[in-house]
């Protein structure tokens, strides 16, 4: 049985190893069949004028015809749009801005009323939102918190009638900012329409039309620190607003800014994209008087163990 073994075992290894080869070399074949297919085919397209190789400046200078044997050694240059350039391993400019989509950029007027002593404080008593296009997304009077001293309607528009349905002012301040949350918010002096919605929008999210340098820069405009609407609007626009006797329309003055906006949108947002390139800090969030949206983790200190969200209350009373 020894004798008889002995013998069958070389034979079967002699049977399996002519496998083994034949099977690599069919492999062989075929990766070499794809390559030569790959490279007629990147030779077709580059005499087609479908791929461009050439190469960038401070590369090697010859440049090998299609089909030749350097262009088949595909190796020996770098593709283009790869990373071997000395171009492409430079910082990146930043991309030139095309602006918010439409949907994402809505202007806001807003008129005020005097409450307080003398009527001296300014409070909000009608808002008007316009999108991209100049449709009315929202427009209401609103009940300030405090009683009116002064409804200052000789600029404002708003009369003693207009508060019997009036929207409160806390109900109203959350219809508004659901519509200004994550928009590009175009307006003319927005300081004072986001001081009386008691809101803060980022920097980065905010044309305000009263210094944009586009705008001042116009033929024609007299150039100072800060032009009004109505001035804006008479020389650039060609066109009369808050000329009535009735007071200012919020409609109006929102649809207005949005306009001048439009008039210098391109340059303005290369501006902006400029600037937050140079400074990424001004891409702050949005701030909300909602408390429930200040309650999550997000917002709360590290050192603020869970265990000290019990006082809820204090911090609360310490943020107003």
């Amino acid at each position: 049985m020894v004798h008889g073994e002995g013998p069958g075992s070389p034979q079967r290894l002699s049977n399996t190893s002519p496998n083994a080869k034949d099977v690599l070399r069919r492999r062989h074949k075929r990766r070499t069949r794809q390559c030569l297919r790959f490279m007629a085919r990147k030779a077709l397209l580059q005499e087609q004028g479908l791929l461009n190789m050439t190469p960038e400046p401070g590369s090697s200078p010859s440049e090998a015809p299609p089909g030749s044997e350097a262009a088949r050694g595909g190796r020996q240059h770098p593709r283009a749009g790869s990373g071997g350039g000395g171009r492409s391993s430079r910082r990146p400019a930043p991309r030139k801005a095309s602006g918010p989509s439409p949907s994402k950029c809505v202007a806001i007027d807003c008129e005020m009323v005097g409450t307080g002593p003398r009527g001296c404080v300014s409070e909000l008593a009608r808002c008007s939102v316009v999108s991209y296009h100049g449709d009315v997304l929202y427009d209401k009077y609103i009940r300030p918190e405090r009683p009116i001293v002064d409804f200052r309607t000789r600029w404002s528009g708003i009369t003693r009638q207009h508060m019997h349905t009036a929207t409160p002012f806390q109900v109203a301040q959350k219809e508004i900012l659901k519509l200004l949350k994550g928009k590009v918010v175009v307006g003319h002096a927005l300081h004072n329409d986001f001081q009386a919605l008691k809101y803060i929008h980022p920097r980065s999210q905010t044309r305000d039309t009263t210094c944009v340098p586009s705008l001042l820069g116009q033929p024609g405009l007299h150039t100072r620190a800060r032009v009004s609407l109505k001035d804006l609007a008479l020389q650039l626009l060609h066109k009369r607003i808050q000329v009535g006797q009735h007071g200012h329309s919020s409609v109006e003055d929102a649809a207005t800014a949005m306009e001048l906006y439009r008039l210098v949108e391109d340059r303005w947002e290369q501006e902006v994209a400029s600037s937050l390139w140079s400074h990424p800090e001004d891409r702050e969030p949005d701030s909300s008087t909602d408390v429930e949206h200040y309650m999550e983790d997000q917002y709360w200190p590290e050192d603020l163990a869970p265990s000290a969200r019990i006082g809820t209350g204090e911090v609360q009373d310490g943020r107003k």
